[in-house]
């Protein structure tokens, strides 16, 4: 067995109607192979075997393919990427998608233009910056079909990097477990302030990972200009309660007092 459990990730993803091809396991393969040998100098995960690779990290990005098929050349934006999970493995499942990967981390976000050179990946562009500054940029705002992000931020957080890149008619798809996402309710007043619908829970159709969650967020209304916000306060302040009358009118919110 070489860096991936093919086996496995078969077996894994067939709940889902998917049968990989040779080719697609050869890629998911070279894949794995960078991810063990970068992670020997860059924090990328702690899975490292194969096994746990094709389960715990290709599987569960593509489960995103029971909630989501794309329609041609699809617009794809993974949010807080990583080690390339999910928007790689989907990439690789669809070759026809337009794939961006933002990532904050100047060595990860090397990491993920060293595997798009390396399997030779079309269509895949990285942006090297934090998700608060990419969502106010007007060639990224509101231009994506769909936006994933997985085990980035909780839900009220999430929403805020995620939902101002989508286009309406668009979606957000957040991996999340199943103790996270019972906690939607809270997030919910953000997800209406940003522009999206009530979000939608399925259950990841993966009997290998049975904790996790897929929430699924349509947007039906442009988000106010102001969000997201400058980087680092949807962390430490995330949105909840109803919008104040500046956010409704797209102001900047004005600066809470610091807490002490």
């Amino acid at each position: 067995m070489g860096a991936l459990d093919r086996s496995a990730l078969q077996a894994a993803v067939r709940p889902l109607g998917l049968r990989l091809s040779a080719s697609q396991l050869d890629q998911f393969e070279q894949y794995a192979a960078l991810l063990v040998s970068w992670n020997q100098r860059l924090n990328l995960t702690r899975v490292v075997d194969p096994t746990g690779i094709a389960i715990r990290h290709l599987a569960d990005s593509l489960a995103v393919a029971a909630v989501w098929q794309p329609a041609g050349s699809a617009r794809l934006v993974d949010v807080g990427s990583g080690a390339g999970l999910p928007g790689l493995p989907l990439k690789i499942l669809w070759p026809a998608l337009t794939l961006t990967l933002i990532e904050a981390v100047g060595k990860k976000a090397a990491f993920l233009e060293a595997v798009v050179g390396a399997l030779g990946l079309s269509g895949v562009r990285v942006v090297a910056g934090r998700a608060e500054e990419a969502g106010q940029q007007p060639a990224l705002r509101e231009q994506f079909d769909l936006a994933l992000a997985r085990g980035v931020a909780p839900l009220p957080v999430l929403v805020e990097l995620v939902l101002p890149l989508v286009r309406l008619g668009g979606q957000a798809v957040l991996h999340q477990s199943r103790t996270a996402s019972a906690a939607l309710a809270t997030a919910q007043a953000a997800i209406t302030l940003l522009g999206g619908s009530p979000a939608t829970v399925y259950p990841a159709p993966l009997p290998a990972l049975p904790h996790h969650d897929l929430v699924a967020i349509a947007k039906v209304a442009p988000t106010p200009a102001a969000y997201p916000r400058r980087p680092g306060l949807p962390a430490q302040r995330p949105l909840g309660g109803a919008p104040s009358r500046a956010a409704r009118q797209g102001q900047p919110p004005r600066p809470h007092a610091a807490a002490g």
